[in-house]
């Protein structure tokens, strides 16, 4: 018999459709006196793993560049019979290559706004993107474990 933990557990296919359907992920890294920092993030699923962009004198980054282990969690629902989840453990990449950089914070930009391109954005947000990408860096999150959770399968 299933226990409610795998009858709530979201697919493969589940996981990629909620992960499309969000915006914002919820990030914790270390800090240095080992407390958690927790941020809000806008982000984009970048070769199946999630991506972002932060200035890179930011606080989460001084703590990644110092502990690379990071949580994530992607969630939704306001009922207790709606809440569905993504909760990521692992190790973070802090991308340096202006190139990349540019690239990931053009999709956060472009999905940002709900654009169908980052052509769409306009000469004003293109512009702010590549001038953003002179101060940010870009971070990949590699799942060391992810749990995941659908409470509209109990009912």
């Amino acid at each position: 018999m299933a226990s409610n933990r795998d009858a709530v557990k979201l697919s493969d296919d589940e996981i990629a459709a909620m992960l499309d359907d969000n915006l914002k992920v919820q990030v914790a890294s270390n800090g240095h006196d080992g407390v958690p920092h927790l941020t809000t993030l806008f982000y984009i699923v970048d070769e199946g793993r999630i991506a972002f962009w932060t200035y890179g004198r930011s606080q989460k980054v001084r703590n990644l560049e110092r502990d690379p282990r990071v949580s994530a969690l992607v969630e939704d629902g306001v009922d207790y019979f709606e809440l569905r989840g993504i909760s990521i453990t692992g190790r973070a990449e802090i991308v340096r290559d202006p190139d990349r950089i540019r690239d990931i914070g053009a999709r956060v930009a472009t999905r940002m706004v709900g654009a169908e391109s980052f052509e769409a954005l306009g000469e004003l947000g293109r512009e702010t993107v590549e001038k953003q990408a002179t101060k940010r860096v870009a971070v990949v999150i590699h799942p060391d474990r992810v749990a995941t959770w659908d409470h509209r399968k109990l009912v």
